[in-house]
Order: structure tokens, then C-alpha cells, then sequence
């Protein structure tokens, strides 16, 4: 196995190859170009984020600054998909954000992490896991999502939440660790916040 393929496997392995610094400056490099972009330069964003991802779907968009261990090279977006900014993807192994899903700003979601021997620490091991969420998704502003987590479908992690293992979908999750507030219900077919009725302007 090569030191590439066993950045993905979730082996231990010493990140600091000199073939793997090439190839992730490479990457960090495009991620530069990406977060000098100007905010009318929307067509100059989307292509170099096409160059950048490992996949992304129509209608996306990531809010400069954004940044990434690899670049996004292991980033792979739905469609619709919005990211707000100060996204940092640790994406050191596969990060998958489903359709429609909605990134807060200051959210971190990390797939690499170092065991707790501090003598492997010394050495400078890693291992990655990868993390998922799913479709229509709304990760809210500072949350934390730690490697190997999957996140379900349609489900909301509060502010500031540190996401420490699996969240099943349509609910609420909040809190350090992020644990299941509630389901999501039919009262929130009534009320969009708090006490506030839901009122669509084409009804």
C-alpha cells in the first residue's frame, strides 16, 4: 500500500512524506488562488472550485475565506450545497456533504485526528476517518464535527456544537458533546422560530 492509498485506510501513518507535501502544495496553492478571488469574480470561484473538489454539484457555493488541509482535493459536495465563511474541512481523507445542505459560518469538520499514546504523538503519527452529512442538512455557526462522524439527513446541529459521534436524521442535535435534543415534529411545520408562524410569500 502506498503512503497515498494509506492516508485513506484509517491506518496509522507518518503524514510528512516528501511525495505527499508535493502533491498537497499543489492543492494549497489552487486554494489560495480560490480564497484571492474577488467577490464579483463568481465565474473565476466556480471554475477554480471545480479544479479544486474531489466532486461538486450544481448550484453550490463557498463563502471566501475557506480553508482546507488539502485543498478540498477530498471534498465531495451535492448540489445546492452552501457554505458560508471561515469553512475549515480537515479533509486529510474523504469529507461527503449531501445535497441542500447549509454550512454555517467558523464550522470546522475534521477527518484526521492522532492517537492518544504520547509516544506516537512524538513520531508524529495520524490516522484520518472520513465524515459524512447528509442531504438538506444545516450545520449551524461554529459547530465542530470530529472524525468518523455521520451526520443524517435533514438534521440540525445547534451553534457551537461539538460533534463527537453519530447523529441519526430529522432532528435537533446540540451541545459539547452533541447529543439529540429532539425530533424534528410537526410543530415545525407551524414555526419557523420560536414563536414565529411560518408565512410563505407565494401562499
Amino acid at each position: 500500500m502506498n503512503i497515498y492509498d494509506k492516508m485513506h485506510s484509517g491506518e496509522l501513518y507518518l503524514p510528512m512524506d516528501e511525495e505527499l507535501f508535493k502533491m498537497q502544495l499543489t492543492c494549497l496553492d489552487r486554494l489560495y488562488d480560490f480564497n484571492m478571488t474577488r467577490p464579483s469574480e463568481l465565474d473565476k470561484r466556480q471554475r477554480i472550485l471545480r479544479e479544486m473538489l474531489a466532486e461538486i454539484g450544481d448550484g453550490c457555493y463557498i463563502e471566501p475565506p475557506f480553508h482546507s488541509n488539502w485543498g478540498g482535493k477530498h471534498v465531495h459536495l451535492g448540489k445546492n450545497v452552501y457554505v458560508n465563511f471561515n469553512f475549515t474541512a480537515v479533509d486529510d481523507t474523504h469529507i461527503y456533504i449531501g445535497d441542500c445542505t447549509m454550512i454555517g459560518p467558523n464550522v470546522t469538520v475534521a477527518t484526521a485526528g492522532h492517537p492518544i499514546l504520547p509516544t506516537l504523538r512524538e513520531q508524529g503519527y495520524q490516522y484520518n476517518a472520513p465524515v459524512t452529512i447528509g442531504k438538506n442538512c444545516w450545520i449551524g455557526a461554529g459547530a465542530i464535527i470530529l472524525p468518523g462522524v455521520t451526520v443524517g439527513e435533514n438534521s440540525v446541529i445547534g451553534a457551537g456544537s461539538v460533534v463527537t459521534r453519530d447523529i441519526p436524521a430529522n432532528v435537533v442535535a446540540v451541545g459539547n458533546p452533541c447529543r439529540v435534543l429532539r425530533p424534528i415534529s410537526d410543530r415545525d411545520r407551524e414555526y419557523y422560530f420560536k414563536d414565529r408562524k411560518i408565512y410563505l410569500c407565494n401562499e
